[in-house]
């Protein structure tokens, strides 16, 4: 068997050149300290309780054609305007498009009792007729993103008269596909004991949950990457605005933390069909606009056979997939990423700047 040599200096070099990127990160960050995530200007038009819809871009008299984004609870919706350059937001502005985005706020302890019910109806329904009726529009293309994208389609399915056009993105729809790393996990936590115990789910035990389905990857591998890198000022500024993005989670309210859990994750109660929010039976049958699904390839959170479930179970004919290279924030905001979402989405929608759309 061969001897290991080893380079003793080479190693010793290569230790003190690590330890002196450790010694610079600090002073690096600090000079980053207003590095923060959302860059597009945007103003609020709408609000009820802590959940505000935002129109994106600059105030004009004739925009384009409209488009509502329904982020996830989990986690705050700027991911989807991180930075110039690696903005969905800024992409869909830039090609025509009149963006709004419904943000669900922070909830508080008197929010415990919401729950689907009150997000699909009394939230995103409210943020739906009010832009039907300040827009002069009947129906209104969505798009939803991951969670949100899951709300979407409920709503689609009990109002698909008010939803002109439906966009998904590494939405999940079955949650019970072999891959689902998160779904085996969540299948087995006691959720009426977690709500009895703790009432609102803190944002930071999701945040652990989540890490602990990658911990190599997300707790060590990109805290050494960030550090090859550290005297590079943008690339340590985007680092930042990611950290910033990532815990700034907040709580899932009681209710909606036991509905979701149980009847998606649980029940799988979208596939099974048996899944009822307000007393009114969610039917995907119902979903006869047109859909457009893209998912991520190296998705670990919501695999694309979570995904694609959804082709099986819509009603329309006219049902696009479109997959993206990358993980499941990555096709947003990496830098390999091949096409932008943005651009598939505008693509698919028919977007030019002045184009009238289907009212």
């Amino acid at each position: 068997m061969p001897r290991l040599e080893l380079d003793t200096a080479a190693g010793a070099g290569e230790v003190r050149a690590f330890a002196e990127r450790v010694a610079r990160a600090p002073s690096a960050l600090r000079g980053l300290a207003e590095a923060r995530p959302g860059t597009t200007p945007r103003s609020c038009v709408w609000q009820r309780d802590a959940v505000r819809l935002y129109r994106y871009g600059a105030q004009r008299e004739s925009a384009g054609e409209p488009l509502l984004i329904v982020y996830a609870l989990v986690n705050r919706p700027e991911m989807a305007d991180l930075e110039s350059g690696r903005s969905l937001v800024a992409g869909l502005v830039e090609r025509g498009r009149d963006v709004y985005l419904l943000d669900w706020g922070y909830p508080g302890a008197a929010d415990a009792g919401l729950g689907l019910a009150d997000y699909l109806g009394r939230y995103l329904d409210g943020a739906v007729d009010y832009l039907r009726g300040e827009l002069g529009r009947a129906r209104l293309p969505l798009l939803g993103i991951c969670q949100g994208g899951t709300f979407a389609l409920c709503y689609a399915a009990l109002h698909p008269d008010k939803v002109e056009r439906l966009v998904l993105s590494v939405t999940p729809v079955d949650f019970h596909t072999p891959d689902d790393a998160l779904s085996h996990l969540a299948r087995h936590i006691d959720v009426e004991a977690l709500v009895a115990a703790h009432g609102n789910l803190a944002g930071d035990w999701l945040n652990a949950l989540f890490l602990a389905l990658k911990p190599y990857q997300l707790l060590q591998q990109k805290y050494l990457r960030f550090l090859d890198h550290v005297d590079d000022r943008a690339a340590s500024a985007t680092f930042l605005r990611m950290e910033h993005w990532i815990f700034d989670s907040p709580a899932l309210a009681a209710r909606m933390t036991r509905e979701f859990a149980v009847e998606f994750y649980q029940r799988n109660a979208l596939v099974a069909g048996t899944l009822a929010i307000a007393g009114h039976p969610v039917r995907l049958a119902a979903v006869t606009m047109p859909v457009l699904n893209i998912y991520a390839r190296d998705d670990h959170l919501v695999p694309p056979a979570a995904s694609r479930a959804l082709a099986a179970l819509v009603g329309t004919r006219d049902y696009c997939e479109h997959e993206l290279a990358g993980g499941h924030i990555g096709i947003y905001v990496g830098s390999r990423a091949a096409r932008p979402v943005a651009a598939v989405v505008a693509e698919w929608l028919g977007t030019a700047v002045g184009a009238a759309g289907e009212r």
